[in-house]
């Protein structure tokens, strides 16, 4: 049965489209990021080491994006029915089994596994792929807000989760977790989703080709054969080594420095709103004033965050922890929609799910690393600061495709 018996206008379904990629993203990638207030009650109940605990986020993020392909394809071919509901069921059946593990290994398979697999399921592979069919004029804005479901999750979910790990236990946290995603599947089954995956048809425009033959993997061998394809992986692998290199380990790190652990959980809460704002503008500001003015800005404003935590490691201050929050939040995750948009022009056609999806994959690669490093930099050192440089240098090496690719170059100026 359809979402209502009245057929939606194109304009009132697009902006229904706009709202299921915020909301589930919100949603998957908000959960998926409370990996970060359950780090310091694992340590004290089972003794990991840093390193150990770091690397369940690690697989998460490997996970997430190893299957990003593969969530293109199963895309193209079936559709985003299947595509959610999968990743509903699979991550919510994981966070659900997560309130009853004991062991290290258990922990990869259903939080670093399965979690990833669902998130990549839910996240800015479909997503990307609605938006560029109902938002041609405007794409790199409507991906903004999109992404910012991911800001939102950090700003409503991580907090709550941390609520109920301080009121209830972390497996009662991972009960509920698993419980909101899964009471998500009957949403999907009422949603449109004929209308939806078919796009916007404007006049003269053929059907979205979607479902209707067996996807050949041609054009993303094509694809690679090029400089843009890995100029933008380059981009998306450095910039999520940067970030995650800094975000897993944030409010321990805080902790750490002398705050509490609800105010470091808020304090992260917080980067993830000024996030919504930094990503819902970064798209509109590309639009306007072109990709790499507007990239540049987004890589200053980390690159002052980070080195606003050096700060923090020696001197702990109000002050400092508010300017890093805003300066970092307001960058997280700004790159994405950008990088989304340039894709969708430079590669369109039937497999550009799929192309993405691999580009993406990228992302997730150097998240994964990063997220691992910064714990081993810890038990290595005791310190975060080596995180921390190896942060900022992996800034410069992201931001440099947009001064030295001339495709992206080209392609700036109609993103």
């Amino acid at each position: 049965m359809p979402l209502t018996k009245h057929k939606l206008s194109d304009g009132k379904l697009a902006l229904l489209v706009l709202f299921i990629c915020f909301a589930f993203n919100m949603a998957g990638r908000g959960i998926a990021d409370t990996y970060v207030a359950f780090l310091l009650p694992l340590e004290i109940e089972f003794g990991w080491s840093r390193s150990g605990i770091s690397s369940v986020y690690s697989i998460y993020m490997l996970a997430n994006g190893l299957s990003a392909p593969f969530v293109g394809i199963l895309f193209d071919r079936w559709g985003p029915r299947v595509v959610y509901t999968t990743g509903l069921l699979v991550m919510g059946s994981a966070y659900v089994t997560a309130g009853h593990l004991t062991q290290l290994w258990q922990f990869h398979f259903f939080i670093g596994l399965a979690g990833g697999i669902g998130i990549s399921a839910l996240g800015m592979v479909p997503s990307t792929s609605l938006i560029s069919r109902w938002f041609r004029g405007n794409t790199s804005t409507a991906i903004g807000i999109a992404y910012a479901g991911f800001g939102a999750g950090s700003l409503v979910v991580v907090p709550f989760a941390q609520y109920l790990i301080d009121w209830q236990g972390w497996r009662i946290a991972y009960y509920v977790l698993g419980g909101i995603l899964l009471g998500l599947l009957p949403v999907v089954l009422f949603l449109p989703w004929k209308r939806i995956k078919a796009g916007r048809q404007d006049p003269g425009m053929p059907e979205s080709p979607i479902g209707k033959s067996r996807l050949s993997l041609e054009p993303l061998k094509e694809a690679m054969k090029t400089r843009a394809f890995w100029s933008l992986a380059q981009v998306f692998f450095f910039t999520a080594f940067a970030i995650y290199i800094i975000l897993v380990q944030t409010i321990v790190f805080l902790v750490e420095a002398g705050f509490s652990p609800l105010e470091a959980a808020t304090a992260f809460g917080f980067a993830g709103m000024l996030s919504v704002i930094g990503v819902s503008t970064a798209g509109f500001l590309s639009d306007r004033f072109g990709a790499r003015l507007t990239v540049t800005a987004t890589f200053i404003s980390t690159f002052l965050g980070i080195t606003l935590l050096f700060v923090l490691s020696y001197f702990p201050s109000q002050w400092a922890l508010a300017l890093f929050v805003l300066l970092f939040g307001l960058a997280q995750g700004a790159r994405g929609p950008i990088v989304s948009t340039i894709s969708a022009r430079i590669f369109p056609g039937r497999a550009q799910t799929t192309i993405y999806g691999t580009i993406y994959a990228c992302m997730s690669l150097g998240a994964a690393l990063g997220a691992y490093a910064s714990g081993l930099f810890y038990d290595w050192t005791g310190t975060y600061r080596l995180g921390f440089a190896f942060s900022m240098i992996s800034v410069l090496l992201a931001v440099s495709p947009f001064w030295t690719s001339r495709t992206i170059a080209s392609t700036q100026s109609k993103v």
